[in-house]
C-alpha cells in the first residue's frame, strides 16, 4: 500500500494494513474499538483464548467411544482409520472413552481437573460448506439465517456502550480483542465497527528486539519499520500497547519447538503477563480437513495425529506457563471447529465433512469432566450418517458469557439472539450448575423409543422435570424433519406418539430438550 493511501485510511478510522517482512499487521486506529474500553458493564479481568481448529475436526478419532469401539471396527464404519484400542489413552475414573494417543497433554490436564470435554456439539440442520459453516459458528446464527455481526463483537459492543468515540485515551489504551495468526473477522464484527486487532504472524515481535525506539536497520525493511513506528507513536494505536506489553512480559515455561500454535500461545501468555487488558484472543491451527491420508499405515500416526499432538502440546505448555506466572486464575481456553466428520470413513483413509464434534475447555476454573454421552453408532451405516448434535454450540458460548464473564442471562440472550441451555463449564465464579448434578439429571430424563425400529407407529417416553420442552426428529444429516412438541410440559412420565410418515429407511434421532437438560437417542425407521 502507498503511504498516501495508508494515511488516508488511517484518517478515515478503518483498518490500517502494513507490512513487515511481508507480514501484514492490521492495527486498528478506529477510535470506536478503544472507546469500548470505557465504563464496562461488567468489571472483570477474565480472559478467554479461543483456538480455532480450521477444517473440521474428526471427533471420533479425538475422543474414542470405547463402549462402541467394536461397532466402529465394522466394515461399514471406519476400520481403515480407527485408532488401535490398546493405544488409546485411558482417563482415570472414565471407563467408556479415551483420547487419541497423541493427546498426552490433555490426559494430564483432565486428571489434574483442568479440562472439560463437551460431547457432540453442533446445531440443527448443519451446513457442510467450510465458508458458510464458519460464518454460522462465528456469528452464532441459525443455519438458515445470515447475520453480519459476530457473537464476540456483539458481546463487546454490549459491554462497552460508549463505542465508538474519543479513543484511545490514557485510561483505556488496550484493544478489546486480538487475533494472532488467525483471520475470522466476522467473529469480532460489532454493530458499528470491527472490534479486534489482527496480528497475522508472531514474527512481528522480532521487529522490536529492544523496544519501539531501537535503531532500525538502514535497509528498505528498516525504512518501512521506522515509518510504522512513527505512525504508531503519533497515533497511539494498538501496536504501541501490544509491543510494550510484549517487552514487559516474559515466559516461564518451556514450549515445544517447530509448533506454530505453541509459538502463538507463548506470545499471548507473555503479553497477558505484560499487563495487556485484552479480554478475547483468537488463534488458529489449520489442516483438519482430513479427506485423505488422515492416518498412516500405523493408524495412531499421520496427519491427524500430528495436528492433535501440536494442539495439545501447545495448550499444555500454555497452561503451565500461566500457572508459573500466577495467571491461570484469569485465563480460560476453548477449542472449536466449523464442523466434525462423518461416522463412516472413506476409501482414501480419511473422513468427509460431518455434523457434531467435541469441544474442549481448559484452565484452572473449568468444571473438569465430560458433558454428554458417547455418540451412538448405528448397526448399519451409510456415507450420510453423522454424529447427532447433543449440545448447541451457542450453549457453550452462552455459558462462557454468563459464568466466566458474569453477564446477565438477559444480556447473554441478546448477544446470542435468543435463549440457549446453560452448561456446567465454569467453577468458583458465577456458575450455579454442578457438572455431576447436571449429568445425573440428564440421565434421569430416561428417554426411551419403542418399538425401535419403527415401521408405522411408535412412541417415546421420558421422565419430565416440567417446564419448556422441545422434541424433534432429526435425520442422519442433522436436519430436523419433524417437530413433535414445543411448549410447557408438566412433570412426571410423559408419552409422545411418533408416526413413520413414509420416511426413507435409515437412521434418525429423537432429541428432547427440557430447560437446561437434553437427551438424544437413535431411532431407526423402516419403510415398506
Amino acid at each position: 500500500m502507498k503511504r498516501r493511501k495508508f494515511i488516508q485510511t488511517a484518517a478515515a478510522g478503518v483498518v490500517i494494513p502494513t507490512m513487515i517482512q511481508g507480514i501484514p499487521v492490521n492495527a486498528y486506529s478506529n477510535n470506536s474499538v478503544l472507546n469500548a474500553l470505557t465504563n464496562p458493564t461488567v468489571d472483570t479481568d477474565h480472559v478467554c483464548v479461543m483456538i480455532y481448529l480450521g477444517g473440521g475436526n474428526d471427533g471420533l478419532n479425538t475422543i474414542i467411544p470405547l463402549d462402541n469401539y467394536a461397532r466402529l471396527t465394522a466394515a461399514d464404519a471406519r476400520p481403515n482409520i480407527l485408532i488401535p484400542q490398546n493405544e488409546i489413552l485411558r482417563l482415570n475414573g472414565v471407563n467408556n472413552l479415551g483420547l487419541h494417543p497423541s493427546m498426552t497433554g490433555f490426559k494430564t490436564l483432565f486428571e489434574e481437573q483442568k479440562l472439560n470435554v463437551i460431547q457432540s456439539v453442533g446445531y440443527p440442520s448443519p451446513n457442510f460448506s467450510h465458508f458458510r459453516a464458519t460464518d454460522i459458528w462465528t456469528s452464532a446464527s441459525d443455519a438458515n439465517q445470515v447475520v453480519d455481526t459476530g457473537w464476540v463483537g456483539r458481546y463487546l459492543n454490549q459491554e462497552y456502550p460508549g463505542f465508538p468515540n474519543n479513543y484511545p485515551n490514557n485510561d483505556n489504551p488496550d484493544p478489546l480483542a486480538i487475533q494472532v495468526g488467525a483471520n475470522l473477522p466476522l467473529l469480532f464484527q460489532g454493530p458499528n465497527a470491527q472490534m479486534s486487532m489482527n496480528v497475522s504472524n508472531t514474527d512481528i515481535f522480532g521487529a522490536w528486539p529492544q523496544g519501539i525506539n531501537d535503531t532500525a536497520p538502514n535497509t528498505p525493511f528498516g525504512k518501512e519499520l521506522s515509518y510504522i513506528r512513527t505512525i504508531s507513536r503519533q497515533s497511539k494505536t494498538y501496536a504501541d500497547r501490544l509491543i510494550a506489553a510484549f517487552l514487559r512480559g516474559t515466559n516461564l515455561a518451556n514450549y515445544p519447538t517447530g509448533n506454530y500454535l505453541a509459538d502463538t500461545l507463548k506470545v499471548i501468555a507473555r503479553i497477558i503477563k505484560g499487563g495487556l487488558k485484552t479480554r478475547m484472543y483468537l488463534v488458529s491451527i489449520g489442516g483438519f480437513d482430513t479427506h485423505a491420508n488422515q492416518v498412516d499405515a500405523n493408524k495412531s500416526q499421520g496427519a491427524h495425529a500430528t495436528l492433535l499432538k501440536n494442539l495439545t502440546e501447545a495448550i499444555f505448555s500454555f497452561q503451565r506457563d500461566l500457572e508459573a506466572m500466577s495467571l491461570d486464575q484469569r485465563v480460560l481456553g476453548m477449542t472449536f471447529s466449523e464442523f466434525g466428520r462423518r461416522i463412516k470413513s472413506n476409501d482414501s483413509m480419511g473422513t468427509d465433512h460431518g455434523a457434531a464434534a467435541p469441544m474442549f475447555l481448559f484452565g484452572k476454573n473449568v468444571q473438569s469432566g465430560i458433558i454428554g454421552n458417547n455418540p451412538q453408532i448405528p448397526t448399519t451405516l451409510t456415507e450420510n450418517d453423522n454424529i447427532p448434535m447433543q449440545y448447541d454450540f451457542r450453549s457453550v458460548y452462552g455459558s462462557i458469557l454468563k459464568d466466566w464473564f458474569c453477564i446477565s442471562q438477559q444480556a447473554t440472550d441478546q448477544v446470542l439472539l435468543r435463549n440457549f441451555q446453560n452448561l456446567p463449564l465454569i467453577k468458583n465464579n458465577c456458575a450455579t450448575v454442578d457438572i455431576d448434578q447436571f449429568n445425573q439429571k440428564q440421565e434421569e430424563l430416561n428417554l426411551v423409543i419403542s418399538p425401535n425400529p419403527i415401521t408405522h407407529f411408535g412412541k417415546i417416553t421420558f421422565n419430565s422435570a416440567g417446564g419448556r420442552t422441545d422434541i424433534g426428529i432429526y435425520d442422519s444429516l442433522g436436519r430436523m424433519i419433524k417437530n413433535l412438541y414445543s411448549g410447557v410440559m408438566k412433570s412426571g412420565e410423559q408419552t409422545i406418539s411418533i408416526e413413520n410418515e413414509n420416511y426413507k429407511s435409515g437412521n434418525y434421532y429423537v432429541r428432547v430438550q427440557q430447560g437446561d437438560l437434553q437427551q438424544t437417542k437413535l431411532a431407526q425407521m423402516i419403510s415398506e
